[in-house]
């Protein structure tokens, strides 16, 4: 006769989990108006005793993916959570698997150009075991910095993430350039880091131009199509899933931050001499910052590839509190991000403040993720050997410098914008 090995957990844990466990179970039933709920917390009870964790259905985890969505409030285009596609991805344990999976999310979620937005949940972590598989990586589709005697070519805000893949092993193109698309890098239930080539020829790149200045076009700007914030958890009745999340770009994430911003690729100067803009001209970044925004839209549009802008977004998030409000639900929301240059007064999300709580479930950054990238050392300083690595605690995380991570995809519009 055998015996089956039950973990031990400590009690109070278990207890917690059955609390957060419980009070997801009942938020589901009570909002989906789906039967059984006592005869499923009973039995997710009783599977929490026994082994220390539970298992959502489907069903579960999908509402779960997008109510967290519906909750993320520094994102301010969550009129379309209910519209997210939930890919259930639990069973996958190997590290071949899971560049397989994330090559799917990017075609999914890619569409031809149709942008969807697109979640997928990986298996979570336990009282006693990390996850199988985290992505470290915050975005699958990231370009190098590279130091140079006249500064950084590249993206500044992945110098860490760049130093970490070369401590891993990877040496980068022959050819270094300012768009060179950095690789994935996963970390084991071990704790040890893994470099997985990125699947270039599933990141679709949209290079950007503007039909009255053809100049443009010169400076070899690009940009991704879609962002898949790669380093997601979904926190859900006291589980933590690593979860990959994507939704489409708003004009303003490229051309104010990634393109515009002096610690990222500083473009202002370069397109405001380009349109001989006077330097007593008080409004030249201004006027620099439109045709940059211009530029994005239209390089989208030209390309097939959905995009959105400030302005359709605040009427959409508008909507989107007037129905939450309708049903008695409290909108979460951080007004600075909401509202993010070019928003302006005349934009409706402008002229009224939200609950700054985090309701369940949630969306989050991978606590080891920032640890993981926060703690590397600086370029020019001596690698740490990575590849031997452990992972650092969650209560080790720390945002990454001062620099505003790309941390809010925005759904797609409605129709499909074209050029």
């Amino acid at each position: 006769m055998s015996a089956a090995i039950v973990p031990s957990h400590p009690r109070g844990s278990v207890n917690d989990l059955c609390v957060q466990a419980r009070g997801f179970l009942r938020q589901y039933h009570d909002e989906t108006d789906t039967p059984g709920h006592i005869q499923r917390w009973w039995d997710v009870r009783a599977e929490i005793h026994a082994t220390g964790t539970w298992r959502p259905t489907y069903d579960e985890l999908a509402y779960a993916a997008r109510a967290a969505w519906r909750n993320a409030g520094r994102c301010i285009g969550r009129a379309r959570w209910s519209s997210l596609i939930v890919r259930d991805r639990r069973h996958i344990t190997s590290l071949q698997d899971l560049r397989r999976e994330l090559t799917g999310h990017l075609d999914e979620a890619t569409n031809g150009g149709r942008v969807r937005s697109v979640l997928t949940v990986l298996a979570p972590g336990t009282e006693s075991a990390p996850a199988p598989l985290r992505v470290m990586s915050p975005q699958l589709a990231r370009y190098a910095a590279w130091p140079t005697d006249g500064g950084i070519v590249g993206d500044p805000a992945n110098a860490a993430l760049t130093a970490l893949a070369m401590d891993l092993g990877w040496s980068g193109p022959a050819y270094r350039s300012a768009f060179d698309l950095l690789p994935w890098i996963a970390a084991t239930a071990d704790g040890r880091l893994n470099l997985l080539p990125a699947e270039h020829r599933h990141i679709r790149e949209v290079p950007i131009h503007h039909p009255e200045h053809p100049w443009i076009a010169e400076l070899g700007l690009r940009w991704p199509a879609v962002p898949v914030i790669s380093n997601m958890t979904l926190d859900v009745g006291g589980l933590r899933f690593p979860a990959p999340f994507s939704g489409a770009f708003m004009a303003g994430e490229i051309a104010t931050r990634n393109f515009a911003d002096q610690h990222r690729y500083h473009q202002l100067p370069v397109i405001a001499a380009g349109l001989g803009l006077s330097e007593r001209d008080r409004l030249r970044i201004d006027k620099a910052l439109l045709i940059l925004h211009e530029a994005v839209l239209c390089s989208f549009e030209t390309a097939g590839v959905s995009i959105t802008d400030h302005h359709r977004e605040s009427r959409s998030f508008a909507r989107f509190v007037a129905q939450e409000e309708a049903e008695g639900r409290t909108v979460s929301g951080d007004w600075s991000w909401l509202n993010s240059y070019p928003m302006t007064p005349q934009d409706p999300s402008w002229s009224r403040y939200y609950d700054d709580g985090q309701p369940a479930p949630a969306l989050r950054p991978d606590p080891y993720s920032l640890a993981l990238i926060a703690d590397h050392p600086r370029l020019g300083h001596e690698p740490s050997p990575r590849q031997h690595a452990v992972v650092p605690p969650a209560a080790a995380a720390t945002p990454i410098g001062t620099i505003r991570e790309d941390l809010c995809p925005h759904a797609p519009p409605h129709a499909h914008v074209s050029g």
